[in-house]
């Protein structure tokens, strides 16, 4: 089984799948005659999102309600992994930044980041790419940020996470191409999603330009995996950005987000 295979029988796992980009890609795919495993914390609305897609495109819908942040949630979404109808497609999207800067935040809290943002996507990828790579078909999308490529977020650790899912996907890339199967890092920017309207984010001062809608963003993950992309940034702006952010000097860079203030945020519904 391929991506581009016109099968009614390709399956996708979408962690996050609730809200913000998670919620895009499980309706494109499911659009696009995916049946789906739709995993988030919030049971209720998983259950709701669920029914809406089933109902609108008439396709199957697991769901799997889970904190990924928790080894009995990963656990959880690793066994459906490895049991049951094949996954074709793996999206870890779930993922949590702190608002709190390293120097006055607990050991808890950034815990807890790890083991969602790294943690669980090492995880999941590992449980998905066990089968793929004995099928020699599949695919993973893991979803990282621009902020991955730099250290615009003085005092968070959102950065460094999202930097180790980049250079994981692309490391993890090269290995599993040989046996058919492709990973890829999605690393948009600021995209329109719930994410900082749910944790209290003031972003009316971002300039019009700088959003992205979530479907565009999940068009452009789509059209880059087909590609064979290791790494995949949306729209050329973004493009843009992440070349000044790997060249520009470094004083630059700490002169540019000297005032920025690190975000508090979660989309993995």
């Amino acid at each position: 089984m391929t991506l581009d295979e016109p099968t009614s029988e390709r399956r996708a796992l979408i962690t996050g799948a609730t809200a913000g980009i998670g919620a895009a890609f499980a309706r494109r795919l499911a659009a696009d005659g995916w049946h789906l495993v739709l995993v988030a914390r919030d049971a209720t609305r998983l259950t709701a999102t669920a029914d809406e897609l089933t109902g609108r495109h008439g396709r199957e819908v697991e769901t799997i309600p889970a904190d990924l942040s928790t080894d009995d949630g990963c656990a959880m979404v690793e066994r459906r992994l490895a049991e049951g109808t094949p996954i074709g497609l793996l999206v870890n999207n779930a993922g949590i930044s702190l608002n709190t800067p390293f120097l006055r935040s607990s050991a808890e809290d950034e815990a807890r980041l790890l083991r969602l943002n790294v943690h669980a996507v090492m995880r999941l990828t590992l449980a998905a790419l066990r089968p793929m790579t004995e099928r020699r078909s599949g695919a993973v999308i893991n979803v990282s940020s621009v902020a991955a490529f730099g250290a615009v977020m003085p005092g968070s650790t959102y950065s460094a996470s999202k930097a180790w899912v980049t250079n994981f996907s692309e490391s993890v890339g090269q290995s599993a191409r040989p046996f058919g199967v492709r990973v890829m890092a999605l690393c948009p920017g600021y995209t329109r999603t719930e994410f900082h309207e749910r944790a209290g984010i003031n972003m009316s001062k971002t300039p019009e330009w700088m959003w992205l809608r979530a479907d565009d963003v999940v068009d452009e993950a789509l059209r880059d995996l087909r590609k064979g992309k290791l790494v995949s940034v949306p729209a050329w702006k973004y493009k843009l950005a992440v070349a000044g952010l790997r060249h520009a000097p470094r004083r630059l860079l700490e002169a540019v987000s000297r005032d920025t203030r690190g975000r508090i945020g979660r989309d993995d519904g």
